[in-house]
Formats: C-alpha cells, structure tokens, sequence
C-alpha cells in the first residue's frame, strides 16, 4: 500500500479518536480508553479490509467483525457511521433511551453490527461459530473479532482458542488489543496474562506481535494473517489505553467516565479535531 494510503487510514483514525471523545463527553457516560486504544486497528478494518456494504448491512457475502469487548462500542459506532451505514447525527445519541446505539453492541438495533456483545468472553465465541458457519457453507467471507488483556483473564476465550484450532478455522482472525490495563488496573495487579503470544502458539494458532497503532504493521499483519493456511490467527497488537490524549494514555481511569468540558476540549485540541463545540 501506498504510503499516501496509510496517512489516510492514519487521518480517519484520528477522526474516529474525535467522535468517540464527542460521543461518549455528549452522553456523560461511556468507555473512552478502550475506544482510543482499538482505533487504529478498526479504521484499517474497516476503510480499507472488510468487505461490507453500508446499502445492504445483512449482505450475506460480507466479511464479519465481532467486537467481544463489546464495551468499546463507540469507535466501530463511530466507523459504521464514516462508512455510511447510518448518519453520522446518530452518534450524539449514544447511550441515550431508545437510541439504535447503547452502551454496548446490539445487533439488532445498529446497523452493521454482526454481533450483540458485552459479556466479557462471549464475543470470540460466537467469531468462532460465524467462521465454522462459513466454511460448512463453503463461503469465502472471513471473520474478524477484537478481543481485550483484561477479558483474556475468562476461561471462556481459552476455550475458543482451542475450539477454533481444532476445527482449522483459517478464515478467523482476532485482534488482541494488549493495552495493559483494565478498570482495575493494569494486568499484572489484577491477574497477569503474561506470556501472551506464547499462550496462544501453545493453543496452535499463528500468532502474529506487532505495535497496535503502527497502521503498516497492521495492514501487513492482515495480509499475513489471510495468507496462513490451516490454523486461526491472532493480531497481538500492544496498544496505549486512551491513546491520543495525553491525561488519558495509560490511566486505567480512563476505562469507562466521560471527560469534563475542560478535559474535553483540551483532549479536542491535542488531537487536533476540527470540531471542539458542544454542538
């Protein structure tokens, strides 16, 4: 890819940072560290890897993404609506009664969502049973799914890792966001997850280790990833909890909270959005 192509994909990264502060700061509540830190990897999935139609959300055709930490909505919010699958003056009702756009992913309610997620563990699962679907249906489509360190800790994402490598499911891919922290706190206070890639070869999957916000990598990352023949994939991306604005990279308190107006437009002005208004 060219690398004109990479600075656009790195621009509509830090447009997505944009509205997700906006989204969540307007809606007073929402998980904003977990946003920042998943956004690069979600722009290059979704402007420049999956195949998707914004006209026809449920195409059958269209490549899958699954986001089993489900509580980092706003970003892949904030992407459908780059994308087009709904008008972007829909975010400014997140987390709001009776928006299509709640806390977490709803399937039934937002459009282009391939999953309803939110119960740590549960996501990866159901990537899981999407990829066998489409192989037994001799579909070309491939599944994607963004997994978070924290929810590494359920027993029920091991339990994928070893169903999706016994069944051969090439045409999975997972995304680890490693950011190293929690709403506890960082990993190795809470529970350690360490050695990660190593657990993950051990359950037989091609294991891939690169730096969550270097868009090449992840582009090469993909392209490797769709190359691998008989084993799923894992993308063990580390990443920075609230990457982009400098009070929030790092702080697990930055979990979940909206910013205050003075948080907001400063996190605004060092992310250089064009917009810092409230309206």
């Amino acid at each position: 890819m060219q690398e004109e192509q990479i600075q656009e994909l790195r621009d509509i990264a830090n447009d997505l940072r944009c509205l997700v502060l906006k989204m969540v700061y307007r809606a007073g509540s929402g998980h904003i560290g977990g946003s920042l830190s998943a956004t690069d990897m979600v722009a290059a999935l979704y402007f420049s890897v999956l195949r998707v139609d914004p006209a026809r959300p449920d195409w059958p055709g269209r490549d899958r993404f699954i986001l089993s930490k489900g509580h980092a909505c706003p970003v892949v919010y904030a992407a459908l609506a780059r994308r087009g699958f709904f008008p972007e003056e829909e975010l400014w009702s997140l987390r709001k009664l009776g928006s299509i756009l709640q806390g977490h992913p709803d399937r039934l309610r937002t459009p282009g969502i391939d999953a309803t997620t939110g119960s740590l563990g549960q996501g990866i699962s159901h990537a899981c049973g999407v990829a066998m679907a489409a192989k037994l249906d001799g579909r070309t489509n491939r599944t994607y799914a963004m997994i978070g360190c924290g929810e590494s800790q359920e027993g029920q994402v091991w339990e994928a890792a070893m169903s999706a490598a016994h069944y051969k499911l090439d045409n999975l891919v997972v995304f680890q966001d490693y950011n190293g922290r929690q709403i506890d706190g960082t990993n190795e206070e809470v529970m350690s997850i360490a050695p990660l890639a190593e657990k993950w070869r051990a359950f037989g999957w091609y294991v891939q280790e690169i730096d969550g916000h270097n868009m090449a990598e992840i582009l090469e990352a993909i392209s490797q990833a769709g190359q691998e023949k008989g084993k799923p994939s894992v993308i063990v991306a580390r990443t920075v909890k609230g990457k982009g604005v400098s009070f929030m990279e790092n702080e697990a308190k930055w979990h979940s909270g909206a910013p205050s107006e003075a948080q907001y437009l400063q996190a605004m002005g060092e992310l250089g959005c064009r917009e810092v208004a409230n309206g």
